[in-house]
């Protein structure tokens, strides 16, 4: 199958620990690199991750708040020191390109390459990103400020080809790519041959989905029904529950109960509060409700 890993590159929340970096990940995808938000370290743990930087060309940030935003001038002003050509393209809600303008005019105003800014709305899903193997989508959550999750979503794949049928219908090499993209084919004589003589089927298509800061919302369950991996925001275990919701997030119990719902193949937790020396706790209490849960921590790398 081709690649689809999530990395962790930090699962923290606001106050910094020497535990936890603050929140960031990188969905590689077919070798393309997409970051989810971006916190303070967030470079330093890039480069610990050994993905090429070359290869990110997308950064999905999920709301404005410091500890999902604040990696992201360090970042910018590195790869104009590493000599970037390609463009970046940053995808957040509206406010982060007139916060970023004066510091980039300032500090980064001879850069090798283009920096852009793509808003998207926060109310409804929207698709924002495309390409010819995948697309991401928004997924609207509640938190103190406009905020949303990230649903990556892997397009089909070509069919797999069956050598022995192909070599024994003397299928020309100029009509392999047609039959791996589905059609039938023809032989000399006029002669169908059925694709699914020739091929197997695609890989089965896989997803992704990202949900940052949140007040519990159970409005999130049809939108990430089924995928493959879900990450929820864990902050506080259950008897946090009224600082959760005074704060607008959500316990480790009630991200169970969203993975459950929605028959997620996998819950991965994060956003953990710094009061916990151990999330081994949060960890318990989500198993207890959804027990394909794990916990996300840095450096981890996560086959989808």
């Amino acid at each position: 199958m081709e690649k689809f890993e999530l990395h962790i590159l930090g699962c923290g929340s606001a106050l910094p620990t020497t535990r936890h970096f603050a929140t960031s990940q990188v969905v590689n995808m077919r070798d393309k690199l997409f970051m989810i938000d971006c916190g303070e370290g967030a470079q330093m743990q890039l480069r610990r991750s050994r993905l090429k930087f070359t290869r990110l060309n997308h950064i999905f940030i999920s709301h404005l708040h410091g500890d999902h935003c604040f990696g992201l001038f360090g970042l910018i002003s590195t790869f104009g020191l590493l000599g970037r050509t390609a463009e970046l393209c940053i995808h957040s809600p509206k406010g982060l390109e007139e916060l970023f303008a004066p510091m980039l005019g300032f500090f980064c105003r001879n850069l090798s390459y283009k920096v852009t800014f793509q808003e998207f709305d926060t109310k409804e899903p929207s698709l924002i990103y495309e390409d010819r193997s995948v697309t991401v989508t928004t997924i609207p959550l509640q938190h103190r400020i406009p905020c949303c999750g990230f649903l990556f979503s892997e397009k089909p794949g070509f069919h797999h080809i069956i050598r022995e049928m192909i070599d024994f219908y003397e299928v020309p090499l100029y009509e392999i790519n047609r039959i791996k993209n589905g059609a039938d084919y023809v032989t000399p004589e006029g002669v169908v041959v059925p694709n699914a003589r020739l091929t197997t089927a695609p890989d089965p298509v896989r997803t992704y989905a990202y949900c940052s800061d949140t007040i519990f919302r159970e409005k999130i369950i049809e939108q990430v029904k089924g995928v493959d991996l879900l990450f929820h925001e864990a902050t506080f275990a259950q008897s946090e529950l009224a600082r959760a919701k005074e704060t607008f997030h959500s316990t480790a119990e009630q991200a169970a109960f969203i993975g459950r719902e929605a028959g997620v193949k996998k819950l991965v937790i994060g956003h953990f509060s710094a009061r916990y020396e151990d999330e081994g706790l949060l960890l318990r209490e989500a198993s207890a409700v959804f027990p394909s849960t794990i916990l996300a921590k840095e450096g981890l790398c996560i086959q989808v």
